[in-house]
């Protein structure tokens, strides 16, 4: 044994010199010889039939591809499995993809979608949630206004209920967000010996190969995904490239000649997927001594046109509406509706930042109802290492939601501030907190039943090993972690380990890259893969497999909503202050605080960096990143219009991480990326509201709404 420390020192991201002297080669970077360019001409109504579309006689060298294109299903494999790759009689949302025109000529192209007339029949759209939520006909899927509806309970409410003496009922709104990623959506695809090969901004490689299956009827062994430099995802690199791949693929296929597609601004902003906005109704039943006997949930969260992973958030949405409380009485009930707007999707927090916003106003408006110190009301609820959770689960691994909130405190004077006057200079000060988890992996037994994720290690003769893993690199340091991973279980220098970005011809698949499942679940397996490896280290060559196993002793029932909702969990405390403008209603970030524990840090300086980013993230989300719609369309289509925050609108984020080993993560690491965006937007609204005395029930907190409370609460 060397001794190598490998987690102790941070690590050179695998990435960072190509990106930080530009050599990197990002997908519109690209030109192979030959290349065509695309554009797509979309619906320009939000619910309509296609009656006809006349396509001018095309110059030589130009195509069209359509649904007619696609030889087997013209249908995204994602879950129910109702959005097709190009609308055949009828279209669902402003956006929505009718046909591609390939061509040399990017300009060319342009002209000739201009040219291109579509005969419209137009439905009543479904244009908000709230017109969802009350339509009795007419429905956008099948026979209801929803695409799923779940529910589940613990306790018994109706006992419950009959002993309070008092009941504090609320709701609560948030609205889209935009993943404004730096690299809009980008695919490049070429035919060569009867395999496609499809290259692309992505998180994950394998969902993008299934779509490809799905929609050509081709083998398994012809065709190749490849992750190319991604330029940010944060969920929008997650389902929706399988529709911008597929498109890519078929132009290449028809043409013979290698195809690029990449969307411009306001394209990515109009069609790809968004942050759920929810409609979050909360009632929680009180005893004479103030104790809260129970509570019921409603979710509603708007999904757009199509099921795409609704379904997984709004699970998402349900398992976090407990918050960090023990309540052993408890009655959720969620609903994805369907409306005529661009999908929702996948988006960091996955469903967890709408609700845990909810949920942290909601026990401080009881709290302020009550004259009760907020955190020490939501102290004397707690969840405890051993305690059931409300799906019926055990919370196995520690929880150190005391030993957080401390050190959030200390970090932010928070007592001190909270006592403190409220008007300085002119300005009202206000400081909130919030307390939050998040779940790692994928909800229930999904990591078995859907997953099973593998990963491949091979030494070569040189002494070197390769990683072979599906997880993608975007910009959150995944390689590199897994890398050192390796490292350490080997006890060698990072400088003998190997990765790549992903490629599904000679990766196997490790699932997405998504649910704060690299590190614990992709990295666990790559230490199992690595440990058989060390054993037979003296061979000259050798590769060793590693396959995930569900926990023993875990269950989950998948109807019922009852057992393990996740394997493990990580957990987090932050505090915002804030300093408002009682006359223009704007405010400045003054600080921001905040502890986790997602077990042992692999890497402090990615760890530095999710927490900096997510935090930024949640307080854009907060505060300023407002993206509505009128008649289906999104009014702010560009990051001009719609704004997010820089650097100089926060400032750095003081934080702490407590390191408490989780037996499931490789040497005790749990998941990191999601959590540190999940209470951001609540501690802000909070800060808000303790500066203003006005309660905040919606997100984001914007100059115009706080303007309307200071006159109208």
């Amino acid at each position: 044994m060397s001794g190598y420390d490998i987690l102790r020192e941070p690590a050179a991201r695998f990435d960072f010199r190509d990106k930080v002297t530009g050599s990197a080669r990002y997908c519109a970077d690209l030109f192979p010889d030959g290349m065509l360019f695309t554009r797509t001409l979309r619906s320009q109504r939000p619910r309509a039939w296609l009656r006809s579309v006349h396509v001018p006689p095309l110059p030589e060298g130009y195509t069209v591809i359509d649904y007619r294109d696609i030889p087997h299903k013209n249908v995204v494999p994602i879950v129910m499995e109702d959005q097709p790759f190009f609308a055949e009689k009828t279209v669902n949302y402003i956006g929505e993809p009718i046909l591609l025109v390939a061509g040399p000529d990017r300009e060319v192209l342009k002209a000739i979608l201009e040219q291109i007339r579509v005969e419209y029949e137009d439905r009543t759209p479904v244009l908000t949630l709230e017109e969802a939520m009350t339509r009795t006909s007419d429905f956008l899927f099948e026979n209801k206004p929803w695409f799923v509806e779940y529910e589940y309970g613990e306790g018994d409410m109706e006992a419950a209920a009959r002993q309070a003496v008092r009941c504090v009922e609320e709701e609560f709104r948030t609205g889209y967000q935009e993943h404004a990623y730096i690299e809009p959506q980008s695919m490049i695809a070429a035919v060569e010996d009867g395999i496609i090969t499809v290259r692309g901004s992505m998180q994950c490689p394998y969902y993008i190969k299934e779509a490809l299956t799905q929609a050509l009827g081709w083998s398994e062994e012809r065709i190749r995904v490849i992750q190319l430099p991604t330029g940010g995802g944060f969920g929008g690199k997650e389902e929706f490239p399988s529709i911008p791949a597929v498109h890519a693929a078929l132009a290449a296929i028809k043409t013979g000649k290698p195809v690029q597609l990449v969307y411009d601004r306001q394209e990515d902003i109009l069609c790809s997927t968004k942050r759920h906005p929810a409609l979050i109704r909360i009632k929680s039943h009180l005893d004479a001594s103030n104790r809260i006997l129970a509570r019921e949930i409603d979710i509603a969260a708007d999904a757009g046109a199509y099921a795409g992973l609704s379904s997984v958030v709004l699970q998402r949405m349900i398992y976090s509406a407990f918050g960090v409380y023990r309540l052993d009485n408890i009655r959720v009930r969620g609903r994805a509706y369907a409306t005529n707007k661009a999908a929702s999707g996948a988006f960091r927090g996955f469903g967890g930042p709408q609700v845990f916003f909810a949920i942290e106003m909601h026990m401080e408006h009881i709290a302020r109802q009550l004259s009760i110190d907020p955190l020490m009301f939501r102290q004397t609820y707690f969840l405890s290492q051993g305690d059931p959770t409300a799906t019926g689960g055990l919370l196995r691994s520690p929880v150190q939601l005391d030993e957080l909130t401390d050190a959030v405190c200390r970090l932010s004077g928070y007592a001190q501030k909270r006592r403190g006057p409220r008007e300085t200079n002119g300005k009202l000060r206000g400081i909130g907190i919030s307390v939050f988890f998040h779940g790692c992996g994928f909800t229930g037994a999904g990591e078995r039943d859907l997953i099973s994720a593998c990963v491949r290690l091979r030494k070569g003769a040189d002494g070197t090993v390769r990683v072979f893993a599906s997880s993608a690199e975007i910009g959150q340091g995944a390689m590199t972690a897994l890398g050192k991973i390796a490292a350490q279980t080997l006890d060698i220098p990072m400088s003998r380990v190997n990765y790549d970005y992903p490629d599904t011809a000679l990766c196997p698949d490790s699932g997405p890259t998504s649910a704060s499942r690299t590190v614990m679940v992709v990295g666990r397996l790559v230490q199992e893969a690595a440990q058989r490896l060390k054993e037979q280290w003296d061979e000259a060559e050798c590769e060793e497999e590693a396959h995930y196993v569900y926990p023993e002793g875990f269950f989950w029932d998948k109807d019922r909503h009852k057992g393990d909702a996740y394997p493990e969990y990580s957990w987090g405390v932050c505090a915002v202050e804030v300093m408002v403008d009682p006359v223009t209603c704007t405010y400045e970030i003054t600080g921001s605080w905040a502890a986790f524990d997602a077990g042992t840090v692999i890497d402090v300086r990615i760890a530095a960096g999710q927490v900096q980013g997510g935090m930024a993230q949640g307080l854009g989300y907060g505060a300023m990143e407002v993206l509505e719609y009128q008649n289906g369309r999104p009014l702010q289509c560009s990051l001009t219009d719609y704004a997010i925050p820089t650097c100089l609108d926060l400032p750095p984020v003081t934080f702490r991480m407590l390191q408490s080993e989780s037996p499931l993560g490789p040497f005790g690491a749990r998941g990191l990326g999601e959590l540190t965006l999940v209470g951001a937007a609540p501690a802000l609204a909070a800060a808000v509201e303790n500066a203003i005395g006005k309660p905040v029930r919606k997100l984001p907190v914007t100059p115009e709404y706080i303007l309307e409370l200071m006159q109208h609460e």
